[in-house]
């Protein structure tokens, strides 16, 4: 490697980190990547990704992006024996206003375990020479002024320090980021922020699908409804590679899913809007461990793009920026679109270049967007998720958002264009188009259906 080429640092191997590690270098960077534990040569869990347990999905928006920053991931996803999930297609959801029809595909979805991404991500992108991997290390603090990051400090777990200099230093070190700490240690004010803590708890299964359905089974989604009767109760059931079922069943405070195996099924069956979940876990899957459970759901923004004055070299990204409640299943897909945010601020504006960090920060801020408005819209509405309760936009958008919910179940081309929305192929203006707002107020154009759209065969695979 060329001693001229520019150096950046990421904090942060998980995969908003090593995206971002791939942008640098595809930018003309050599980059080192700091990770404070050691990252596995195999598809198995690692510690410091305990939410790897739950079920995890990769909308098309993050995919496609995904795929432009390591070629060849998708590929080496589905040799694995992960499927490509056509939405809404090949999923059965009950949403808080009914059944969701089967209608033709406009995104799609690749369900894997987190093990699994994270894996094929993690070869592939340090196989390339220009990144290196500096692990059992973590950040102390950044180094330089107010005007500009020169650097940051790392210690290792056997207490020794040092400093990286770098060119450009990214911060993807998740929910536990101590990017406020260290900007206001530079002299910086705070960023505004806001939290949104729904208060859901998770609790997932590994499951052996009957053999009947280890191939071409839908996803099942029974929704919560956060202003419904049994708060934030719900569960997912997705089928992953192997022939293998994660299940994920949460509820709210007060309707928490239990933690021991014996009242799983149990929950799934008894306490969800709708017991099909249970029902199929009763039908001849077979459960492989014990039930993982994790609060860590809250919704959580740092405005830093909104901040009058940022120091050149210096970029947050993933959930050090946004962290968002799992349900949504939006988090991979953001971190892969901020990812290709930077990458393509780099080759436009140059490594090193004046302003680069801060329009990279309102590029990231521009990619979170949807995903916050989506998540933030419903989760507000939980009973102490906030300390000042939904505010007027919040319960605008909140309803007309349910109007397009309640016209989707009804109507196919509204139904495809909030999937879009969803999948992050479209921008949240694609619901506003006039035409989506004239469907909004007129409503489904089909009635409610009375069961879920499970076809025979897919009944008969599942023991029902």
């Amino acid at each position: 490697m060329s001693e001229h080429r520019p150096t950046a640092v990421v904090l942060g191997g998980s995969l908003a980190g090593l995206l971002a590690a791939r942008a640098l270098a595809d930018g003309g960077a050599r980059v080192t990547v700091v990770e404070r534990d050691a990252l596995p040569d195999a598809p198995v869990p690692r510690k410091g990704l305990p939410q790897a347990r739950h079920v995890h999905q990769l909308w098309s928006g993050g995919a496609r992006a995904l795929e432009e920053l390591v070629p060849g991931a998708i590929g080496r996803l589905r040799a694995a024996g992960v499927s490509r999930v056509p939405m809404t297609t090949d999923m059965v959801a009950l949403s808080p206003y009914g059944w969701y029809r089967r209608w033709a595909e406009s995104a799609f979805m690749l369900p894997a375990s987190r093990d699994l991404l994270d894996w094929v991500v993690r070869r592939l992108v340090l196989a390339d020479g220009r990144i290196e991997l500096v692990e059992g290390a973590e950040a102390t603090g950044l180094t330089g002024t107010c005007g500009a990051v020169t650097g940051v400090r790392i210690r290792a777990h056997d207490g020794t320090e040092r400093a990286l200099t770098a060119g450009l230093v990214v911060d993807a070190t998740g929910r536990g980021s101590r990017a406020p700490h260290w900007l206001a240690g530079l002299g910086l004010p705070a960023a505004e922020r806001r939290d949104v803590d729904s208060g859901l708890v998770y609790a997932s299964r590994l499951y052996r699908a009957p053999e009947a359905a280890r191939a071409g089974f839908p996803i099942v989604n029974i929704e919560p409804d956060p202003r419904g009767a049994g708060s934030g109760r719900g569960g997912v059931l997705m089928p992953v590679e192997d022939g293998k079922w994660i299940v994920t069943l949460f509820g709210g405070r007060g309707d928490e899913p239990p933690a021991g195996a014996g009242e799983f099924e149990r929950y799934a069956r008894q306490e969800l809007r709708h017991p099909l979940i249970g029902e199929l876990l009763g039908g001849g899957a077979e459960p492989l461990g014990e039930v993982a459970v994790t609060r860590s759901t809250a919704n959580r923004r740092h405005f830093f793009e909104r901040m009058a004055v940022w120091p050149e070299n210096f970029v947050v990204l993933g959930d050090a920026v946004c962290a968002l409640n799992p349900v949504y299943g939006h988090g991979m897909a953001v971190a892969a679109r901020s990812a290709s945010a930077l990458r393509d601020v780099v080759r436009r504006r140059g490594l090193g270049s004046r302003g680069l960090a801060r329009e990279a920060q309102k590029a990231v801020g521009r990619t979170v967007r949807a995903a916050w408005d989506l998540a933030v819209g419903a989760d507000v509405f939980y009973p102490g998720a906030t300390g000042q309760g939904p505010t007027v936009r919040d319960r605008v958008l909140a309803a007309y958002v349910g109007r397009l919910l309640r016209t989707a179940t009804g109507n196919g081309r509204i139904a495809r264009r909030v999937t879009d929305v969803t999948a992050l192929e479209r921008g949240a203006e694609a619901l506003l188009a006039p035409s989506v707002v004239v469907a909004a107020v007129a409503g489904p154009l089909k009635p409610a259906l009375a069961a879920p759209p499970l076809t025979v065969s897919e009944r008969r695979a599942a023991g029902l």
